[in-house]
């Protein structure tokens, strides 16, 4: 069993983030992601930390995640302060990732600077989609310049999206290609593509071989599923260029590593992927074993 790992895309699912959530969320897990309905019902932190433990999982990024704009059909905002105090709780387990609002414009980015400077968060996080303003937007630039500014990482999902709510279907805005644009206007960007960069995982690819501060994350997609192209990129080359996830409670974490292991993967593309690279990218330096 794999031990020591690093899941930097997770959402907790607290009894108060539970009822917190639109209801569209639990449909969407369990008729379109086809997790249990009572896998998704309330995961405690403690009960979180034993399902990592089973998994070899040492550390997870939680995410303040961001759905939409506040008053659009659907949207929903965790606060940062829900983060910070499961941090705060078990700071040798969890590390808190800033959600982004791209309409929010200085406020948004001054609560982001907040959760840097005061609640300790080490990067943020946003949903192009959700927002239907593709990455290289103007109104993300800001965002990118305070991440730059403040040293943090920031990671967006890429590839298509899936109608989450269905009241509200949402465009598919964040192509892989489209982070050339910002690579190229912030060189100094840690830019993390999660989720793969599915259906146009070789567009991923070619941006993360171009640019030195372009990564990916491998969660959202079950490891067993994932395209071939992408399985050589990793195990060969690419292999300190990708960092793994989950985006639990999307994927469980004891089958997603099970089927990492299961593809035969060679044991420094395994390290690498599994906790040096995120060590590496998001600074963390010491052991979080």
């Amino acid at each position: 069993m794999l031990t020591g790992a690093i899941d930097i895309v997770v959402n907790p699912l607290t009894a108060r983030i539970i009822e917190s959530r639109p209801a569209w969320t639990r449909e969407f897990h369990t008729t379109k992601i086809g997790r249990d309905a009572a896998d998704v019902q309330s995961v405690s932190l403690e009960q979180m930390l034993a399902q990592m433990d089973e998994a070899g999982i040492a550390h997870a990024f939680l995410i303040s995640c961001k759905l939409g704009q506040l008053g659009t059909p659907g949207a929903w905002h965790m606060p940062d302060e829900w983060i910070a105090e499961a941090v705060a709780q078990y700071p040798d387990r969890f590390s808190g990732l800033a959600g982004v609002d791209p309409t929010e414009g200085m406020e948004g980015v001054r609560r982001l600077e907040r959760a840097i400077r005061e609640f300790g968060f080490i990067g943020a996080h946003t949903y192009p989609h959700w927002f239907e303003l593709a990455p290289n937007h103007a109104r993300y630039y800001p965002f990118y310049a305070k991440c730059v500014e403040l040293g943090v990482p920031i990671q967006m999902q890429v590839g298509q999206s899936l109608i989450y709510y269905k009241k509200r279907p949402l465009r598919s805005v964040a192509r892989p290609i489209l982070l050339d644009d910002i690579a190229c206007d912030f060189p100094e960007l840690k830019l993390v593509g999660i989720h793969i960069g599915i259906p146009w995982h070789d567009e991923m690819i070619a941006m993360v071989w171009k640019h030195e501060n372009v990564f990916i994350g491998t969660d959202a997609h079950s490891p067993k599923y994932w395209p071939a192209s992408f399985v050589q990129y990793l195990n060969t080359y690419g292999r300190n260029k990708v960092m793994f996830g989950t985006d639990f409670p999307v994927l469980a974490f004891k089958r997603t590593v099970d089927e990492i292991e299961a593809l035969g993967l060679r044991p420094e593309t395994m390290t690498a992927m599994m906790r040096d690279n995120a060590l590496r990218v998001y600074g963390l330096g010491g052991d979080t074993s």
